[in-house]
């Protein structure tokens, strides 16, 4: 960990052990995963077939002067027999939070999401990806900072200031899902002389008007996705963190049973600037066969200005998926989707399915199938990686 996360995660902890708290709350859990690759890995080192991890994500919360006060305390830690990366821990949260008639205010290191389509949250900015958590990039890193939220007739508005930034993290020799060479994560590059010291600024901005919730935002500060430029001798990727500017929009209409979706951004760096966007709707029918159960179809778009000189693996990509909930007591769903590159004909079919089992047990299965044979596309560095995952979860 970085000084000043350091610092500022003992800074809390001492105020949370001071606190004469009213209420006080420990919640959390513990999960066993399991990974089977159908295939060895396409690059040296990734051999192994199987994948099991233990993980611990128990959370604190402490409040006082009748809920106006309160912290709390997220750790996360992971234990991993494949990739030595994956063994890893951080602090998904350890904040103070302040509440007010017409403000917030949040002090630590936090999480926040923002964005509202299925396949890719572009907006969503703030927090680092914890890559080798999930591959769908939606597993965060805590993230310090001063966070000052106001209700208005104007809107909600929020204003981020954010001191220290987090290296995203990467797959081991050994992991899957990883780039074609390994990434030096020890030698990281920055364009700010302040590196990971670098304060950050963002400010966003939300109302609703009748069906439609509309939400808009501008940062500023080091990029969350770095360039991975190659050694000199060939052998390794080295992360080089660029500052930019980002102007980023999101849209949500529920209308009848539709839900229309809508996310897009403009991004400037000094190696790039680019438009994306992505959009769709989700149709529910309701009490499907005059059931119980919605069936959800899902159908989003993704587009970005770079075309196939894009990074991303989103660049002209449609989107089908339907979404199963059977609205029982053990929360039973499914979401079954796939994914078809325009330009390079790749497919990635996923199932995503959970349920919970009594009380505290939740059970996740996850399947990935990746259909990928252009080396152009930079899904084919992953092209070896369909898996099927397993998770079992208790909760206390």
């Amino acid at each position: 960990m970085k000084a000043t996360y350091t610092q500022l995660a003992l800074a809390l902890g001492a105020t949370l052990l001071s606190v004469n708290s009213a209420a006080m709350e420990l919640r959390g859990n513990v999960a066993v995963q399991y990974r089977g690759f159908f295939e060895s890995g396409a690059f040296p080192g990734q051999d192994q077939q199987h994948q099991g991890s233990i993980s611990a994500e128990p959370e604190l919360y402490w409040e006082w002067n009748d809920g106006i006060d309160s912290i709390t305390f997220t750790p996360f830690a992971r234990a991993d027999s494949m990739d030595s990366e994956r063994t890893h821990a951080d602090i998904r949260e350890l904040k103070w939070l302040h509440l007010a008639d017409e403000y917030e205010l949040e002090i630590g290191i936090a999480k926040v999401f923002w964005g509202v389509t299925e396949t890719q949250h572009l907006v969503d900015v703030i927090n680092q990806t914890d890559f080798i958590e999930s591959p769908d990039g939606d597993e965060k890193l805590g993230q310090p900072m001063l966070h000052f939220n106001t209700y208005q007739d104007s809107g909600i508005w929020d204003v981020f200031i954010l001191p220290g930034f987090r290296e995203r993290t990467f797959a081991g020799v050994e992991g899957r899902f990883r780039p074609p060479l390994p990434v030096d994560q020890d030698n990281a590059q920055y364009e700010s002389g302040a590196k990971d010291k670098h304060v950050d600024f963002a400010l966003r901005w939300a109302q609703t008007f009748g069906d439609w919730d509309v939400g808009t935002a501008y940062f500023r500060g080091t990029n969350r996705d770095p360039l991975l430029i190659a050694s000199a001798d060939g052998t390794k990727l080295t992360p080089y963190y660029e500052q930019m500017d980002q102007l980023g929009l999101d849209l949500q209409a529920t209308i009848g049973d539709w839900l229309w979706k809508f996310e897009g951004l403009y991004r400037n760096t000094n190696s790039n600037n680019y438009t994306a966007a992505v959009g769709g709707y989700e149709y529910t029918l309701v009490g499907l066969f005059d059931s119980i159960a919605d069936l959800g179809l899902l159908t989003e778009y993704n587009w970005n200005s770079d075309g196939k000189e894009a990074t991303s693996t989103f660049q002209n990509d449609l989107y089908l998926g339907a979404r199963l909930v059977l609205n029982d007591a053990q929360s039973t769903e499914f979401l079954l989707g796939g994914a078809i590159d325009l330009d390079y004909n790749t497919n990635v079919v996923t199932l995503e399915a959970s349920r919970r089992f009594g009380e505290n047990w939740k059970g996740e299965l996850d399947l990935w199938y990746i259909d990928a044979d252009d080396l152009a596309d930079p899904t084919y560095a992953f092209s070896k990686d369909s898996f099927v995952q397993v998770n079992m979860a208790y909760f206390f």
